[in-house]
């Protein structure tokens, strides 16, 4: 299959626009990677409004406050997962509306990913239901074909897959991956009630090996799984103490499906998804932080909050994996109404500064096959 390769305008232009967003601001303060989990209790528990001035003024010093990253989500491949997570009714383990299905043919994902780019989303995540990759070769042949060809519609290109090996990151990353996702779900000592399947050292191995591959991090929580304050701030007090915060850190908020074993607990406050998002903008500044599952509760004056206090991307589209979505119309619509506009692939900080390299390398030889052409 031939792709369309990546006009090498375009890239020098990610890379200007890229370099010139982070040079024209002021140098930030480097971030910290010793915070302690007092000093994270104790922003958390300050008063909202002061909490909200405070994330607000931080996320100005590190983020253009009128973009926001818009990610579409596909589920690649659907239920039939050997793991016990008590809020995904993906787990073969529970009776859910979710039914599995095989892994997705190469072109209807391409399909749907020149749909979310022609909408306007710059990045495009594919998830699948599984523990691992073990004896999946076939299987992740094609995955990497998929990365290799979303990577050549010009987009970013984020995964999650289930726990990975440092070959297999490798891999992925020589495909083109951009970032991977990996959330721990919640702090180390509440995990345990929420699944037992896989430790919380193994999810902190997967991270590692995408890290140590070159390939952003995307790693955050569930909010709502039952957990307490102390298990919130515990959450951001780990990824706050990896040796690099994770480019992005997705908040949600629990969506109970039918059939699962929290299918009953109650919605969490929105004061506690916006005091969460809050923290976690002080705490990692220059992190994006992503509104995730659960946004569609939220009334438009509540995103603009969030937005605010700093959460710049949203999932946006048709469906999350397993959970509705806000569409693109919608979003873009709100958006507009807030002065607010789509941030461009390969324009957060942390992003270019991992992929500089690559684009400069493909414009490059783009330049080159436009001369021989000429």
């Amino acid at each position: 299959m031939l792709r369309p390769r990546p006009s090498p305008t375009r890239l020098s232009t990610h890379l200007r626009r890229a370099l010139a967003t982070h040079a024209a601001r002021p140098t930030p303060p480097p971030t910290r990677h010793t915070w302690t989990k007092q000093e994270i209790q104790k922003i958390y528990d300050s008063p909202l409004l002061e909490l909200v001035f405070r994330a607000a003024s931080v996320h100005r010093q590190y983020h253009d406050p009128s973009k926001i990253q818009l990610c579409t989500l596909m589920n690649i491949k659907t239920g039939g997962c050997s793991e016990d997570c008590s809020y995904c009714s993906q787990s073969s383990r529970y009776s859910t509306p979710t039914k599995a299905s095989r892994l997705v043919d190469v072109e209807p994902v391409l399909e749907a990913a020149r749909k979310a780019k022609a909408n306007g989303s710059t990045r495009f995540c594919m998830g699948a239901a599984w523990r691992d990759l073990a004896g999946r070769k076939r299987g992740f042949e094609r995955i990497l074909t998929m990365v290799r060809e979303i990577r050549g519609m010009g987009m970013e290109v984020c995964t999650t897959l289930g726990m990975l090996t440092p070959e297999q990151a490798r891999q992925l990353k020589e495909a083109g991956l951009t970032a991977y996702n990996h959330n721990l779900d919640t702090s180390r000592e509440y995990y345990p009630e929420v699944i037992t399947t896989r430790s919380y050292d193994e999810r902190l191995d997967t991270i590692s090996a995408v890290r140590e591959a070159g390939i952003s991090v995307c790693s955050g929580g569930i909010l709502g799984l039952g957990e307490t304050d102390k298990d919130r701030v515990g959450l951001i007090w780990e990824v706050s103490n990896m040796p690099e915060h994770p480019e992005s850190f997705p908040v949600n908020a629990l969506v109970p499906i039918a059939g699962t074993p929290l299918e009953n607990n109650e919605p969490v406050p929105y004061q506690t998804i916006l005091r969460t998002i809050s923290t976690a903008r002080v705490v990692l500044p220059g992190t994006i932080i992503r509104l995730a599952a659960g946004r569609q509760t939220l009334d438009e004056t509540q995103q603009a909050m969030c937005f605010l206090a700093g959460a710049n991307a949203v999932f946006t589209g048709e469906q999350m994996l397993t959970t509705p979505c806000s569409p693109w119309d919608e979003d873009k619509g709100m958006m507009g109404r807030w002065g607010l506009e789509g941030m461009g692939s390969f324009e957060q900080a942390n992003v270019a500064r991992k992929e500089g390299r690559r684009l400069e390398s493909e414009r490059l030889v783009g330049l080159s096959e436009s001369g021989k052409e000429g």
